[in-house]
């Protein structure tokens, strides 16, 4: 089948369009990622997709094709993509919460791509998070380290060329979505942040057509996996493979937001410097989602457990 073909199963008109089915999905996918697609089509398919609104086989039928291209990776316990472009945001909090989860003994691989916003990608040296180009770098760091950031323009950059293309086309497509269920190391357990709450049911029920078994999609600050205490959140997704969904309540009467956090940076991390109450209660309560979706009992107890000792000495 050509991408014409699935362009026109898209663009027949009222009555005569229809959605993709997955595997239609994974055929678009597998072809435009052979390179031999004419641009124009792509762009047509995607801005089709857009416009309509795409469905969980459309999403599930594009990632799955999209980690079929994917070169072996290294097992992990949690998946944790990161591709929110964090214009609402002030430091990356969520890297110190996967390092919490790391420190428990579970592999945690970290992925993504914020366009122009640097925040992400200067946390990560700031909370000593390894970068792999490739997969032998990846597995030397988690077997080093238990975590590691696989940046996607160097994991998989057929994906990273067609995120890309919203510089061209001036609109955000479905691939972001499909970046967030990339999966690259197949981990049973996933968690994804929103910035806009219709996605969360839609990853969700992407994620039960993938045989995934655990999941906690949220809206997240700045569209990352990251638990704002002073909200109550709505969490989506999988626990045992069958769908899921609760409210976890505030945990602090502050009212805030990220970019307003006292500290702005994570520079501080290697100087030992005692860590805010806010910043804390992100930090560790980002890290009991992350925890509960892999399965650890008694999650928030064992992420305020793991805090090193120089945090827990800020008292206001």
């Amino acid at each position: 089948m050509s991408l014409a073909h699935h362009v026109q199963t898209l663009g027949r008109g009222p009555g005569r369009s229809r959605s993709l089915t997955q595997d239609e999905a994974a055929d678009a996918m597998r072809l435009i990622l052979s390179g031999n697609c004419a641009p124009e089509a792509v762009g047509a398919l995607l801005m089709l997709l857009r416009m309509k609104g795409e469905t969980a086989d459309e999403i599930a039928g594009f990632a799955a094709s999209a980690q079929n291209a994917l070169p072996e990776m290294p097992t992990v316990d949690l998946d944790w993509p990161s591709y929110a472009a964090g214009r609402t945001r002030g430091a990356p909090w969520f890297l110190l919460s996967a390092k919490l989860v790391a420190a428990t003994g579970k592999r945690v691989l970290l992925h993504g791509w914020n366009g122009s916003d640097p925040k992400v990608r200067a946390g990560l040296a700031e909370a000593g998070i390894s970068v792999a180009r490739n997969s032998d770098e990846a597995a030397r760091a988690l077997d080093r380290e238990g975590i590691v950031y696989a940046p996607l323009e160097n994991l998989h950059p057929g994906l990273f060329r067609l995120l890309c293309l919203r510089d061209t086309l001036g609109l955000r497509s479905c691939i972001n979505t499909v970046c967030r269920m990339l999966n690259p190391a197949r981990a049973k357990s996933s968690v994804q942040g929103v910035f806009h709450p219709s996605y969360r049911l839609l990853q969700a029920d992407a994620a039960q057509r993938l045989g995934w078994q655990s999941l906690t999609v949220i809206k997240g600050g700045g569209g990352e996996f990251e638990r704002m205490p002073n909200k109550d959140i709505a969490g989506f997704g999988l626990r045992h493979g069958c769908a899921w969904d609760t409210v976890f309540a505030a945990t602090l009467p502050d009212i805030r937001r990220l970019s307003d956090t006292d500290l702005q940076s994570l520079s501080w991390f290697s100087e030992d410097m005692p860590l805010p109450v806010f910043e804390k209660a992100i930090v560790t309560g980002t890290a009991a989602l992350a925890l509960d979706t892999i399965g650890v009992p008694s999650a928030s107890e064992v992420a305020c457990s793991l805090l090193p000792n120089h945090w827990t000495d800020h008292a206001a």
